[in-house]
């Protein structure tokens, strides 16, 4: 056994909502998973609380400003992808400013999808836990084993 403490990555996510559609953005020159379709995301930064980073990541990925009353938490995801990772899902459905492809050297476009027809083109754990949400789990495992 390790004396080592246990460490992980901290991925946050964002699921925009827009009625019954979400937000996805389709992967370009990132080397990971390109032309998969992604909810707005990113990691959590030295010092930043998990909502605050996805506030920020909101602000960084597609140009709107969400009030942090209006983000809430809505699931938690433990996984192995390629290390292991810790990865939260925050929920939001009002926001202010023009959805905008703020980085269009990693994403081709921003698109909503109706959450009952996503993409068949995700990134793996994204849809799985997607599909966890939908049915209101707060938690899910993936690829441990």
């Amino acid at each position: 056994m390790s004396s080592e403490r246990y460490k992980t990555c901290v991925d946050l996510h964002l699921i925009l909502r827009q009625g019954d559609q979400v937000l996805l953005g389709q992967r370009q020159n990132t080397g990971y998973a390109d032309g998969s379709w992604h909810l707005p995301s990113g990691h959590l930064d030295p010092g930043e609380s998990a909502s605050q980073g996805a506030l920020r990541e909101a602000a960084e990925e597609i140009g709107v400003t969400i009030e942090p009353g209006n983000i809430q938490f809505a699931h938690l995801m433990h996984h192995y992808t390629n290390d292991a990772r810790t990865a939260l899902f925050y929920e939001a459905e009002q926001w202010t400013g023009e959805i905008t492809n703020m980085e269009p050297d990693k994403c081709a476009e921003w698109r909503w999808f109706p959450l009952d027809a996503l993409p068949d083109q995700m990134i793996p754990y994204a849809a799985e836990a997607l599909a966890h949400y939908i049915k209101g789990d707060v938690y899910s495992e993936r690829g441990w084993s």
